[in-house]
């Protein structure tokens, strides 16, 4: 990921220093003790997601920006972290010159995660579905997931995490489509259907 991430600020600046310390600064917040799901595995994953329909994706390098700040900052207690993630990735990326008009498209990027609504930006539409991937995948895989995000909340009891959790899964299922792109729709809604529907039952 070090690799990826400054082959990519690379291209945008020479500042060897600064390359580094944004990447010590995104490491540090991704390997916190407190973060169990939302770490740099998380982020690699997205990647791997990502890479094989990278000829869809129209502007690959704010992708890329989006999908390594769209997390930097998460705190359990709070609710704008996606709005934070976004103010940071902002300052970063025009203080190494980043275009404007692309520096606010990854700032709407890193909004989209919050709320995973339909955008007119494609790309968007692409990222947020990476991001929701985890989903669809195996039962195995989806519930270490689940469990990797209860302990990031283990600072709830459950009488408040449980209704919390049932009404994010709900949210889910009344969707019309969990998924934004065919692509993405056609690898994991269903299997990600199965999934919520067999977590909540341990609700019940």
């Amino acid at each position: 990921m070090k690799t990826r991430f400054l082959e990519l600020i690379g291209q945008q600046t020479a500042d060897v220093e600064l390359a580094n310390k944004y990447w010590v600064e995104i490491e540090a917040a991704h390997n916190n003790k407190k973060r169990v799901y939302h770490s740099l595995t998380h982020l690699e994953n997205l990647f791997l997601e990502l890479e094989p329909i990278k000829d869809q994706i129209e502007d690959w390098d704010t992708v890329s920006w989006a999908v390594f700040y769209h997390d930097i900052v998460y705190n359990v207690r709070k609710q704008d972290n996606e709005e934070r993630s976004a103010d940071l990735a902002v300052e970063r990326l025009q203080a190494i010159g980043y275009p404007t008009r692309k520096v606010e498209r990854c700032k709407a990027q890193i909004i989209a995660t919050k709320s995973h609504a339909v955008s007119n930006d494609q790309d968007a539409n692409l990222f947020t579905d990476a991001d929701l991937s985890i989903l669809g995948k195996d039962w195995d895989t989806y519930s270490a997931y689940f469990k990797a995000i209860r302990k990031e909340y283990k600072i709830y009891p459950k009488v408040l995490y449980n209704p919390g959790r049932k009404k994010v899964l709900m949210h889910f299922l009344e969707m019309d489509q969990l998924f934004k792109t065919d692509y993405f729709r056609e690898l994991y809604e269903e299997q990600a259907r199965q999934n919520i529907e067999q977590e909540l039952t341990f609700f019940k």
